[in-house]
């Protein structure tokens, strides 16, 4: 099966100054992927993440998006990105719901020019896919931390974008909350279409839910494979030391 290439990080470093942080990294996220990248806290996932975005610039190596090169490409409306939301949000600033989500059309997908009707429609279809439409008009920072971690995704959504990019998005919410986001983003990829990378410090949940994984210890890439889930139990083993629970998949990319 010939599998589209969304993005390709090759040979890529890193470093804080003069701490390096990653070291020659190569990974490349498909078309329909649903990836975990997992590692304890320092590992260099988030950076990673970052590097991807544009946001920050590798030391060495090169970074395409759509086949772009991430300094190059123009066409963010084509991905979605929800923060660790610990880094940029206020629960005590007083915006609604509608407006925060209003606020993240971007310019080059055809809404930001778009009447006001029409923009409203889209952010309500937005909440719409994560059931959070009758909360447009509420104050955000009233909601509890599963609801405002719906409404970031539908924030993240409101430009249709192909791919969807989740930096510790589990972190503060309660478990009942965990499991409807985690059965949210599995519609999203398969109902959707949408491709999903997830970074996250939570080995064993997030190992269960994705259908490829990669691991990173100590600023490096230790192993990237699509597979079964034993193949991955024995990866994150390799990576981590004796985790030993085992892991199930019930799905795949779809083609």
């Amino acid at each position: 099966m010939n599998m589209e290439k969304l993005v390709s990080v090759k040979n890529v470093s890193f470093a804080y100054g003069s701490r390096p942080v990653l070291e020659n990294i190569n990974l490349d996220i498909y078309r329909g992927d649903y990836m975990g990248i997992v590692g304890p806290n320092g590992s260099g996932k988030s950076t990673l993440l970052k590097l991807v975005l544009g946001i920050l610039k590798p030391t060495k190596g090169n970074i395409e998006v759509f086949g772009k090169s991430v300094d190059r490409f123009n066409r963010w409306e084509r991905v979605g990105y929800v923060r660790q939301k610990a880094s940029f949000f206020n629960p005590g600033f007083p915006a609604t719901v509608e407006e925060v989500i209003s606020a993240n059309i971007h310019s080059g997908g055809g809404l930001f020019n778009a009447s006001v009707k029409r923009r409203r429609e889209r952010v309500f279809e937005a909440l719409s896919l994560v059931n959070m439409e009758e909360y447009g008009g509420r104050l955000i920072g009233n909601l509890s931390g599963g609801q405002q971690q719906r409404v970031f995704i539908a924030r993240a959504l409101v430009n249709s974008p192909e791919i969807l990019f989740l930096d510790e998005p589990t972190v503060g919410i309660d478990l009942d909350s965990q499991r409807e986001f985690y059965c949210l983003l599995e519609k999203l990829n398969i109902n959707m279409r949408i491709t999903i990378v997830m970074v996250s410090h939570d080995i064993g949940v997030i190992a269960q839910k994705v259908s490829r994984i990669a691991c990173m210890g100590d600023g490096k890439l230790i192993c990237h494979r699509q597979s079964s889930g034993e193949m991955i139990s024995e990866a994150l083993k390799k990576t981590y030391g004796d985790w030993t629970s085992p892991i199930v998949h019930d799905h795949q990319p779809w083609p």
